[in-house]
């Protein structure tokens, strides 16, 4: 069966020349979408894409296909802008702040989801610390605002959430010794350490003395947590950051489970001018019927 889904990715393929990009765009796992082009073209009767090593190409009864795809995109898109036209959200705009590990990973499938259901309404990031963040929503600059772990009650809605790892060089024999049961923040404060904050309060070193601890010999301080990752690779030191901002390429580094399992939460959280924008709100109603 063919749904608008299926439409977005036949366009975005057309659009990229590359599944792997397309199905980025339209949040799909790539091997979800070369499944569903392979079940849209069985169901057409006819291919759509030419396919060689490096590049994907689109047949001449396939251009015709995606034409009236398009053409069928922007009406869906016209039919949709008139219903938010209706209810006085056309033209709206809403200001998000958020801070960069957010803004990379949880962000980018939200708006774009976003923007389809509601093309006439924009969204601007901005992107700062999770202190600016909390400053930006309180001066009302901003109607919506990520926040790391809120209060209860405070959130409007929750984005996710993520946990805490230590990062060490492969090979140490604390590796060996730790890496089935985990390894303690107390294990942690006594090495040498590299101190990423990634713009954060809460980070490596505000943990380990929450939990009544102090980092006993910090080699090197720095706000990315990749760059710190990659000073772990060169065997200056350990480290803590969040799972979700690991570097793709683990060789060099052994990354273990905290003990007891340390989490981080984010929350979407309105401003008093969010309470009352109805794009705003239309925002974060769709997000709760996702």
């Amino acid at each position: 069966m063919m749904n608008l889904l299926h439409w977005r990715l036949l366009v975005a393929v057309a659009d990229t020349s590359n599944i792997t990009r397309a199905a980025e765009d339209v949040g799909m796992t790539q091997s979800g979408a070369s499944q569903a082009i392979a079940q849209l073209e069985a169901s057409l009767g006819f291919p759509v894409f030419t396919r060689e090593r490096r590049h994907i190409g689109v047949t001449a009864l396939g251009e015709q296909v995606i034409e009236q795809a398009r053409k069928m995109l922007a009406q869906l898109n016209a039919i949709r802008a008139l219903a938010d036209e209706s209810r006085g959200l056309s033209g709206g705009r809403i200001r998000l702040a958020s801070f960069p590990s957010v803004t990379s990973t949880l962000l980018p499938g939200l708006l774009r989801n976003f923007k389809r259901l509601h093309p006439g309404i924009e969204v601007v990031v901005l992107e700062g610390t999770d202190e600016e963040v909390e400053e930006w929503l309180a001066a009302d600059t901003v109607q919506l605002g990520v926040v790391m772990n809120p209060a209860p009650g405070r959130t409007n809605v929750v984005l996710g959430q993520d946990v805490w790892v230590a990062v060490m060089p492969s090979g140490q024999q604390q590796e060996r010794n730790s890496r089935a049961r985990g390894i303690t923040l107390e294990e942690l404060a006594g090495q040498p350490f590299i101190l990423a904050t990634g713009g954060c309060v809460v980070n490596g070193k505000s943990l380990i003395e929450q939990a009544g601890l102090q980092l006993c010999d910090v080699r090197v301080k720095v706000r990315d947590w990749v760059s710190a990752c990659m000073l772990v690779r060169e065997g200056m030191g350990v480290t803590l950051v969040p799972e979700s901002a690991l570097p793709a390429e683990l060789r060099g580094l052994c990354v273990m489970p905290v003990a007891p399992p340390i989490h981080r939460e984010f929350g979407l959280v309105c401003s008093p001018s969010g309470k009352t924008s109805g794009a705003t709100q239309a925002l974060l109603k769709g997000l709760h019927k996702g």
